[in-house]
């Protein structure tokens, strides 16, 4: 049985653009296949431990090759359970909205967890960094208020779709597609239009995805 991990970014899961989105996407991928396990992370529900103390004293030591304390083998083991859940999945789906043109700092907050030495990437002197997960079908569906699907919104970069593609590449999820559900505020037939264009991205996602974790 294939497993899909779903990281729920938005706070408004219930009527969200993006959680809609995924709502969507879900149930067509599920009517083609019915035997997909659909693992649900809300990072807004979970309990996202802190990134000090003696989780970033373990990543350096890990880093020099320092053995760990018991304090700092703790907190190691505590990250790595986060790695796992995602290298578990078969395939992953990210919703999520665009907050100040990145991510939510919940969001930031995971990939900063998951994105570890001798966990999810290596580094080896003179040859640099080295992704540990293994690619697998990954997409973000992210909702913005603004249209960034041809550029700039009236001046405003996208900061989030760049991130968010070289935050998963880092570390092994590479190709990620990434639909914009844009935009979310403005003319009704601009947002109307956007609608459709939405639906039928995600519908080829569906598709694509359904093929690839048969």
């Amino acid at each position: 049985m294939s497993r899909l991990l779903h990281i729920e970014a938005s706070p408004r899961a219930d009527r969200s653009w993006s959680s809609k989105a995924a709502k969507k996407f879900l149930t067509q991928l599920k009517e083609q296949r019915p035997k997909v396990e659909v693992d649900l992370f809300n990072i807004w529900t979970a309990i996202l431990p802190s990134f000090d103390g003696a989780a970033i004293d373990a990543k350096y030591a890990k880093l020099s090759g320092t053995p760990l304390t018991d304090a700092q083998s703790r907190a190691w083991k505590l990250i790595g359970h986060y790695v796992a859940r995602l290298d578990a999945a078969d395939a992953i789906l990210i919703s999520t909205p665009m907050w100040n043109l990145g991510v939510p700092y919940r969001l930031k907050h995971l990939f900063d967890l998951v994105t570890q030495p001798g966990l999810s990437f290596s580094f080896t002197p003179g040859v640099g960094h080295s992704p540990l997960l293994r690619p697998r079908p990954t997409a973000v569906l992210m909702a913005t208020s603004g249209d960034f699907t041809e550029g700039p919104s009236y001046g405003r970069p996208d900061l989030a779709t760049p991130y968010l593609r070289t935050a998963l590449a880092f570390i092994g999820l590479k190709d990620a597609e990434i639909v914009h559900v844009a935009p979310t505020i403005g003319q009704p037939e601009a947002v109307e239009a956007g609608v459709r264009r939405t639906e039928g991205e995600v519908s080829k996602l569906a598709a694509s995805f359904a093929e690839r974790l048969a």
